[in-house]
């Protein structure tokens, strides 16, 4: 497994200061935890990277938050 630096945060650095960890997620989609020296636990920003197992509906609502939030002013402007 090749671990770029900068997306490394250790256990104890993520539990104090959590959003430092969400910040390197959000930087990199993804944060590396690390625990006794190793890499142990994988933070994913899913915005990103929508790993996870979703349902039909939880994708509709996923892809509908995208399309809303990029063609935000669009929708404004029609909404007119």
């Amino acid at each position: 497994m090749t671990v770029n630096t900068e997306r490394i945060i250790t256990v104890t650095e993520a539990n104090q200061n959590f959003s430092r960890a969400t910040r390197i997620a959000d930087r990199h989609g993804d944060a590396i935890v690390f625990k006794n020296n190793r890499p142990k636990y994988k933070l994913v920003n899913l915005d990103l990277e929508p790993d996870l197992d979703l349902t039909d509906d939880e994708k509709i609502d996923v892809v509908a938050a995208r399309v809303l939030k990029r063609y935000r002013r669009a929708f404004l402007e029609l909404a007119k």
